[in-house]
């Protein structure tokens, strides 16, 4: 199975080299090598719910505590947790990685 990067799911442009870097900057969660390989992504591409600073429903969101609700619902929040099963790693188990 083909495990994609929240950036190819979602389209927002702000993986380096994206569409949307001068407008937004590049993501946080494209460049975060601490959670590089969770999940099968590249850098935190399949854990961008525990990076501040995403770009979420055409903003840019805060920290992880603030943002954390909003990303529960999210599509590709969802897809992830249903591609990885028994073995997604819940937000205790990856914040100790980003300190």
């Amino acid at each position: 199975m083909l495990k994609l990067n929240c950036w190819e799911v979602k389209k927002c442009g702000r993986e380096p080299g994206g569409s949307k870097v001068v407008e937004f900057g590049i993501c946080p969660a494209a460049i975060e090598q601490r959670l590089d390989t969770t999940h099968g992504g590249k850098a935190a591409g399949r854990t961008c719910w525990i990076v501040s600073g995403t770009l979420c429903g055409g903003r840019i969101e805060g920290t992880f505590a603030k943002k954390y609700g909003n990303c529960e619902k999210c599509d590709f929040y969802k897809k992830v947790k249903a591609e990885e099963g028994l073995n997604f790693l819940m937000s205790p188990d990856l914040l100790p990685k980003l300190r």
